[in-house]
């Protein structure tokens, strides 16, 4: 067996009926380009060819009685991939928003624990031809960089990849009875009882840092940096229902770089940008404009920084400013870039180990029933929202990839909602096109598919402005240059 880290276990612990803890991928494919015919068999059995280089897909959760500690990874003897895959065909003539539909019911079913944790189901019926893989993991099996580990595992860069075997078998391994699982548990922690005073120092130490940081910049005059707990609150933000929403399209990467050489900023710095339009747009029909800046929490990886805990989220956060409240784009611009040194200097002080410290503070027990109560009692209506909304960025594939030898023609990836923040707008880079998959509490988010929309005329906005732009530098990427966007 192998026991969750805290900062994995923080994902159960704060899941609920509201609260789905997992993340969504869904790829487009065109099956034409299949050497043989795509078929939910075919898939099957390509798939079952790879679980060997996905450990993780083939391990289930033992909980530990009364919570004493974290629960622990087994694999799983009874594994069976047919509980794990299924096929649908749209109804409606198979239009975009059937297939959104489906994928916003779907991300609303939390995955079952007694299995290994994760679900993929083919969806055909599509009016254009191409089939749709959506594929659904918990949160304390991937982040955002070991999620891309699964799918390199799981995709080929060619439609007609070397035969290989397995390179492994699946151990047999026992299950252990409570009695051996408390056992465990209890020597567990009874051999770290440093654990919870650990986290509050580590905890007491990232927080004074912070202050002492943000003091210092207000002395200097500069202080522009967004800090959690300070957002105003909107729409966005109040307690979650169980219902989810998706939208997604694409944008050419080679628009994106343009912006980003007229202005001397990021790629990150333009996403932020055309949310911050769009978000104000959908505010002032929706809702009100708030008098400042919303506050956007955007996870940052932090692998590589050797933290020796085993985490397989090893993630930290930047909390950014949106500034809704200014109505010139590029002054929007501006100040997403001028902000971004700021926030930067709060994730460092934050450092990659919070998560695990604000779960080790306190027992199991007491961290879920804190949790459960939170989101069950609508404290989040009534709190101040400790972030408005998450934006993610991961890097894909720049190259094509196939799937059982069909072209994958987009990704999309969509994360969870956190209680209290009723949107997630996470962006993934796939050949020439930076696609954007957008999930929401639709009874916080109405009409997400208008918000996207918003948000592609951000970027369209920020392209017209490029030739404005003093001492711009000449562009050696064609606007709208690289592959279209995916679809509407």
């Amino acid at each position: 067996m192998e026991r969750l880290t805290s900062a994995d276990a923080w994902y159960l612990y704060v899941e609920s009926r509201t609260v789905p803890l997992h993340v969504l991928g869904v790829l487009v494919l065109d099956p034409s380009t299949a050497p043989a015919p795509f078929t939910f068999a075919s898939m099957r059995a390509y798939i079952d060819g790879r679980l060997d280089l996905m450990p993780a897909l083939g391990r289930r959760l033992v909980e530990v009685p009364l919570a004493i500690d974290h629960p622990s990874w087994i694999d799983d003897a009874d594994f069976d991939l047919d509980q794990h895959l299924h096929h649908h065909v749209l109804t409606e003539g198979g239009s975009d928003a059937a297939l959104r539909t489906f994928i916003g019911e779907f991300a609303a079913v939390r995955l079952d624990r007694t299995r290994p944790l994760w679900d993929l189901v083919l969806v055909e019926g599509l009016a254009d031809g191409t089939v749709a893989i959506v594929m659904k993991l918990h949160h304390c099996i991937i982040d955002g960089v070991s999620g891309m580990e699964i799918m390199a595992h799981l995709l080929d860069l060619s439609p007609t990849p070397p035969e290989r075997e397995r390179t492994a078998v699946r151990p047999d391994e026992r299950p252990p009875g409570d009695v051996e699982t408390i056992a465990a548990a209890t020597w567990n922690r009874l051999s770290d009882p440093a654990r919870p005073f650990r986290a509050a120092r580590g905890m007491a130490s990232s927080l004074v840092k912070m202050a002492g940081g943000s003091i210092g910049r207000r002395l200097g005059g500069s202080d522009g940096a967004a800090h959690p707990l300070n957002a105003p609150r909107t729409r966005l933000n109040a307690s979650l229902t169980a219902n989810r929403a998706v939208a997604f399209d694409g944008v050419p990467l080679a628009d994106l770089k343009v912006i980003k050489r007229a202005f001397d900023v990021t790629i990150n710095d333009v996403v932020l940008a055309a949310c911050t339009q769009g978000l104000r747009k959908h505010l002032a029909i929706h809702d009100r404009v708030p008098d400042r800046a919303l506050v956007c929490s955007v996870p940052v990886s932090t692998h590589g920084q050797d933290d020796g805990d085993g985490s397989t989220n090893q993630v930290s956060s930047l909390f950014v400013h949106l500034p809704v409240h200014l109505a010139d784009p590029l002054e929007q611009l501006a100040a997403i870039h001028a902000g971004g040194l700021g926030a930067k200097e709060i994730q460092a002080s934050l450092g990659p180990g919070m998560i695990g410290d604000v779960v080790d503070i306190m027992p199991p027990p007491v961290f879920q029933f804190a949790s459960t109560m939170y989101s069950r009692s609508g404290l989040a209506d009534r709190m101040a929202p400790i972030h408005n909304l998450i934006v993610s960025n991961v890097v894909g594939s720049p190259v094509p990839l196939y799937l059982d030898g069909a072209t994958v023609l987009a990704m999309f990836p969509f994360g969870p909602l956190m209680e209290g923040a009723g949107l997630n707008i996470t962006v993934l880079s796939h050949v020439g096109t930076m696609n954007i998959g957008l999930i929401a509490c639709p009874d916080l988010v109405p009409e997400p598919e208008e918000l996207l929309r918003s948000i592609l005329d951000g970027f369209t906005t920020l392209l017209g402005l490029v030739g404005g732009a003093a001492g711009s530098p000449a562009a050696t990427d064609t606007p709208g240059a690289g592959a279209p966007p995916p679809r509407t």
